[in-house]
């Protein structure tokens, strides 16, 4: 079944593909539902004829639904339309520690959610992450499940689909794609979450797709998803974006990668902690959640461990601005839950480089949910639904 491909979001001319209209016209029913195809046709700009016609490839291919009439005074009364809410995909969202397994609709809403935490017998947890996709199918038997999509802290093949490049994760995920179809017969979709990311950011987020984004999730590791020309940039066997792994600091801690001081040893979750237990010399580590808490609630060790993790977030931002001039920055992960309190620490250490003068640098628009989210632009680009 067709996709759709993530580019301008305007009517397109006669001469440009007729898949920009209908990504256009889906995209108008999800954020205005619901709507009327007199009223599509008003805020597309597209002819009532061309909008009816996209609307009823869209009704067959189950995309969307007519709900309702609409009560008028007098005239014909039109129907309205809305996304089909009994699809639904499952989306999971990987860390090394424990995984999100959660069911969403195709406008990107969370219906439910569930917390697995994997085992330590690395043998056990691709069973356990299959457990709990089978559990959410039963919880969830009244939705047409369509696809699957999995947002990974790694790098994956983009011809293959397999992992190539995880140093933060130490249990085998080669086969996890392959496990959970044979589990499931659903199709899946996995993808960097970095990646994944960035899609979601222009097909649910605020940027518009027409100009170039990067997006950099920041949680246990560090990782970017470059948007550029309405697709992903991929680079050679899909490893473009590993700023991560960039050497900020000669003399800095190991990195998962073997080597030392890399930005994500410097400015992830991970180092925030690593910083607080210098500061308290403490070996018990709270959890990143913990540490913003205590933070907020006026312990000035977890801020400084905070403050010193956003400066180093604003040195490698400023590294991408120098290397890649995008014009969007969007930071995904657990800071931004802090975000009004660091952003400031982190945009004066990104404005120090002149070329971020008119950087628009923000966090992602839908917050913690935007790594669940972007499961469900996986699908919707690869037309697995």
């Amino acid at each position: 079944m067709q996709g759709f491909v993530f580019t301008r979001k305007q009517a397109a001319s006669n001469r440009m593909p007729r898949q920009i209209n209908r990504n256009l016209v889906f995209n108008l029913i999800r954020t205005h539902q619901p709507i009327s195809r007199a009223d599509l046709a008003r805020v597309s700009g597209l002819q009532r004829s061309t909008v009816s016609l996209i609307v009823e490839g869209l009704i067959q291919q189950r995309w969307i639904i007519e709900t309702a009439v609409a009560l008028t005074p007098r005239g014909r009364r039109p129907t309205f339309i809305s996304l089909n809410d009994k699809r639904a995909v499952v989306a999971l969202d990987i860390h090394p520690g424990q995984t999100m397994v959660a069911i969403a609709d195709l406008g990107g809403r969370i219906v439910a959610q569930n917390l697995i935490e994997l085992p330590k017998d690395t043998k056990k947890v691709v069973p356990a992450i299959v457990a709990g996709i089978r559990n959410m199918l039963i919880l969830h038997k009244d939705k047409s499940i369509d696809g699957i999509g999995i947002c990974l802290p790694g790098r994956t093949d983009p011809r293959k689909q397999e992992l190539i490049f995880a140093p933060n994760l130490k249990w085998p995920l080669l086969s996890l794609k392959s496990k959970i179809e044979e589990a499931t017969g659903l199709p899946v979709e996995m993808d960097n979450v970095a990646n994944a990311c960035a899609l979601s950011e222009v097909w649910f987020g605020d940027s518009d797709g027409t100009h170039d984004l990067v997006v950099v999730n920041i949680s246990e590791g560090i990782g970017t998803g470059i948007f550029v020309n309405g697709e992903l940039l991929r680079g050679a066997d899909g490893m473009a974006g590993e700023f991560g792994h960039i050497e900020i600091a000669p003399d800095g801690p190991l990195c998962g990668c073997g080597n030392r001081g890399c930005w994500e040893v410097m400015a992830s979750n991970r180092a925030a902690i690593r910083y607080y237990n210098e500061l308290t010399h403490t070996t018990s580590s709270p959890s990143f959640d913990v540490l913003v808490k205590q933070s907020q609630h006026g312990d000035k060790a977890a801020t400084e461990a905070l403050t010193k993790m956003a400066t180093n977030i604003g040195k490698g931002i400023r590294m991408i601005v120098a290397a890649l001039a995008p014009r969007e920055i969007v930071v995904v992960g657990d800071i931004t839950t802090a975000w009004y309190s660091f952003s400031r620490v982190i945009e004066d250490e990104v404005r120090r480089n002149s070329w971020a003068k008119d950087l628009i640098l923000r966090p992602a628009s839908d917050g913690n949910l935007a790594r669940l989210r972007s499961a469900v632009a996986l699908t919707l680009r690869k037309g697995a639904l």
